[in-house]
């Protein structure tokens, strides 16, 4: 049953599968940080207070990590952050890779 509808990054969706270890050490060869350092990062991104940046953006940010401009604007379907707004993300990034 769906008890609310809220975007998780990959590491955050690790909470929900504990019945599931198979699925959840699956999941966890995809993430590349722990989930302190997610949950740090998402306080981080939400932070900068960017009207560009939706929830759904900060999660596909957090799975990916991405590491220059052109990869962070693949995240950004139909909305493109601005210079400063981009180097501000990829410098929140950079604290986490």
């Amino acid at each position: 049953m769906i008890k609310n509808k809220e975007s998780l990054s990959m590491i955050e969706v690790v909470q929900y599968l504990e019945e599931n270890k198979e699925l959840e050490k699956f999941v966890k060869n995809f993430t590349k940080l722990k989930p302190k350092e997610v949950a740090e990062l998402r306080k981080k991104l939400e932070d900068l207070n960017m009207m560009k940046m939706k929830k759904e953006h900060i999660v596909k940010v957090i799975d990916i990590l991405p590491q220059d401009k052109e990869d962070l604007n693949k995240i950004f379907i139909g909305v493109s952050p601005n210079e400063d707004e981009t180097n501000k993300i990829l410098d929140t990034i950079k604290e986490f890779s």
